[in-house]
């Protein structure tokens, strides 16, 4: 594995695939009574965010604790950014501190980019979003979603997605979620289908490794997942859509669109859910919605990724077994 992990992109194939196993090794952990392996004990990690999230953050922090590592969660609401100190001088307070690792979210795109490159702290680095350019640990998420669904838990062992057909619904222009599974989704051999308005496609999409289209009931029946993305007016400053209902009745998912998919697919959204917009209530609380399993996943993968770059020596499966064994 790499030092670090800030844009989907940079993963190979077998990197992408060894994460995905891994984090097989770690949901079987979590069907144990203790679900605490000592992996990282002696370890410290900070969760350095910049932007409020609830969901993210909570599971790096779950997956770090049940690592058996030391956890410092820092929010710059309150701390010393909010009067004006800068990211390097955060780092360096950090790095005096001796953390191992560093997990952050940021409003600006390529700031975990920068913390990585800039030599001002020697830990890993993870991207945990940032700005409107790239969120790993969702597209690995996704994708261990989409195997374990689609192929298998045991089935899926050392497997990519080769072959699967995967569409990705709404605000494709500012989603980092849409981004990180495009380049995700292709390296593991899956082919990616964007559907958005016009206005809400990416100058430049062209040269993504996807498809891109406007009419969602076209794709629907050849589409083994459908990804739903939030439409994030908080980072619109113009009309991007004439009205809600508008987007709903030409790129919602409801009952009857869902029901033009094929039996096997399934519905997929990284929340939070804006119900009755992008997704109704009955496609959101369907058996073929998997965002409650995408939140537990997130635990499994992002285990598997703070894994991995510290240092995971042996097999995780090693862990769990020795565990197991006492």
């Amino acid at each position: 594995m790499m030092r670090h992990l800030i844009s989907a992109a940079d993963l190979s194939r077998d990197d992408a695939v060894l994460i995905l196993d891994t984090a097989e090794e770690m949901a079987r952990v979590a069907d144990r009574p203790i679900k605490k392996l000592p992996a990282l004990r002696g370890r410290t990690v900070v969760n350095l965010f910049f932007e409020d999230s609830t969901r993210t953050r909570i599971s790096f922090e779950a997956a770090e604790k049940r690592l058996s590592a030391d956890v410092i969660n820092f929010a710059a609401k309150g701390s010393s950014v909010s009067k004006g100190e800068s990211l390097k001088d955060t780092a360096q307070t950090l790095e005096a501190m001796g953390v191992d690792a560093v997990v952050i979210r940021h409003g600006a795109s390529g700031a975990p980019y920068r913390l990585a490159t800039s030599g001002w702290i020697d830990a890993a680095v993870i991207n945990a979003g940032d700005g409107t350019h790239q969120h790993p640990t969702q597209a690995l998420l996704d994708a261990f979603t989409m195997r374990r669904r689609l192929i298998g838990p045991d089935a899926g062992l050392g497997q990519d997605l080769g072959g699967k057909r995967i569409t990705v619904v709404g605000d494709v222009l500012h989603s980092r979620v849409a981004r990180s599974n495009v380049d995700l989704l292709h390296t593991l051999g899956a082919e990616v289908t964007l559907v958005a308005p016009p206005t809400l496609v990416p100058v430049g999409v062209e040269n993504w490794p996807c498809e891109v289209s406007y009419d969602l009931d076209q794709v629907l029946s050849k589409s083994d997942a459908v990804m739903m993305l939030r439409v994030q007016r908080e980072r619109m400053n113009a009309a991007f859509f004439p009205t809600e209902r508008e987007y709903a009745r030409r790129y919602g998912l409801d009952g009857d669109r869902m029901a033009k998919m094929p039996e096997h697919a399934i519905v997929m959204h990284p929340g939070p859910m804006v119900r009755g917009m992008e997704i109704t209530a009955e496609v959101a609380d369907s058996q073929r919605c998997t965002a409650i399993e995408q939140v537990a996943n997130g635990v499994h993968t992002r285990m598997a990724v703070l894994y991995l770059l510290l240092g995971g020596n042996e097999p995780a499966v090693t862990h769990a077994r020795s565990e197991e064994s006492k």
